[in-house]
């Protein structure tokens, strides 16, 4: 283990393994203990991750990545209704889907960069909306979306089991996937994904995409070619959010076009920004985060409100509760977005800079200051 990553990687996979692990637990004091919103904090977990890989490392910002996540849910969805329940098939066939939508879009849209490159993954991603939202209505269902039905063909599953009765359920092996198998599932593939980009972003390959990010033209002129680079971490990210995809239809056995819009892809940028550009926690933190805003704290009503300011005068109690009332429940977007403002005014490479600073706080003035008390005895220092 030890040529494969060094100890400090080792310390962190251990260490992020151990808590994803442990979230049932962790999560319960704050009411997210539900597998079914823990299992969507693993893929959303796994979408950031993806996305980190391009936006981070080489620095191209994609308003188009909610296409391979929805590509990925289609493909699965098609995986389940034709071929079989088991999920391993869904998401093979899902994330190659992925990848081959990634090729093709990152072939073009990587021609050019900055806003531009942006624009281009917009638009792509727009196009994709639509084809799924009308155009391709015998394939996507349209707005109603697809859903498994007991009719489905599901031609390697009759081949040697009869159709189970009632709604079909997503399984492993005959082991069905709903609640926290479901949950340990989708745990297993963050882990392995958070393993790949630490991965890439200590390999030579992670070194030639942050040389491309800082300064690409000098790069070019180095005599490196620079697109092979791009596109494979284009595709990389692309694969990855198809695994995402993936993965919800089976948390949520339906897929449809919503998941390709433009606000999801927005959303995982935000996510990323949030917890950290570059960072390999810090995207996951922020898909937590928003997940958790999105589905917790925007349940939050005035009679949470007013057992939580109970301490309080009856007068300065309603006043409270009508004031916090203002950014709970359906105002929770106005708290993320302030907490949005606040992490990229005062802390702009997100909440991994802030566990940073504190960890600089609490852990270098000490060393500072007694290297400074030995300069101030020191008779060399003096003179």
């Amino acid at each position: 283990m030890a040529g494969f990553m060094s100890r400090r990687d080792l310390t962190l996979f251990v260490g992020f393994a151990a808590i994803v692990l442990l979230l049932p637990i962790l999560a319960a004091p704050f009411g997210a203990a539900y597998p079914d919103l823990l299992q969507r904090f693993m893929i959303f977990g796994i979408f950031a991750l993806g996305f980190n890989i391009l936006f981070g490392l080489t620095g191209y910002l994609s308003f188009g990545h909610a296409a391979f996540f929805g590509v990925g849910s289609y493909a699965a969805m098609w995986s389940f209704k034709l071929l079989s329940l088991n999920a391993l098939p869904a998401i093979i066939f899902a994330v190659a889907i992925a990848g081959v939508f990634a090729l093709v879009i990152g072939y073009v849209s990587l021609r050019r960069s900055g806003i531009y490159f942006s624009i281009l993954t917009l638009a792509f991603a727009q196009m994709c909306y639509s084809l799924a939202y009308s155009v391709l209505t015998p394939i996507t269902n349209g707005e109603t979306g697809l859903r498994m039905a007991s009719s489905d063909p599901r031609v390697l599953d009759r081949l040697f089991f009869d159709a189970p009765a009632g709604v079909p359920v997503p399984s492993l092996f005959g082991m069905s996937l709903s609640g926290w198998n479901g949950f340990y599932f989708s745990a297993v593939f963050l882990l392995a994904t958070f393993l790949l980009a630490m991965r890439i972003t200590n390999s030579p390959f992670g070194m030639m995409l942050k040389g491309i990010k800082s300064n690409q033209n000098r790069m070019n002129y180095t005599g490196f070619n620079t697109r092979p680079y791009t596109l494979t971490a284009f595709v990389i990210s692309g694969m990855l959010a198809g695994l995402a995809g993936a993965l919800l239809v089976v948390t949520d056995p339906l897929a449809g076009a919503e998941r390709m819009q433009w606000t999801a892809s927005g959303e995982v940028v935000l996510m990323t920004i949030l917890g950290g550009v570059g960072t390999l926690v810090g995207p996951v933190i922020g898909a937590w985060l928003i997940k958790y805003f999105e589905n917790i704290f925007s349940s939050f009503n005035d009679n949470v409100l007013s057992s939580f300011f109970s301490f309080l005068p009856d007068g300065a109690r309603e006043v409270a509760v009508t004031i916090a009332g203002k950014f709970v429940g359906e105002g929770w977007h106005l708290s993320l977005g302030l907490l949005f403002v606040l992490i990229v005014v005062f802390l702009p490479g997100g909440i991994m800079e802030g566990a940073r600073r504190i960890g600089a706080r609490f852990g270098r003035p000490r060393n500072g200051s007694r290297v400074g008390r030995q300069r101030e005895l020191s008779p060399t220092a003096a003179e």
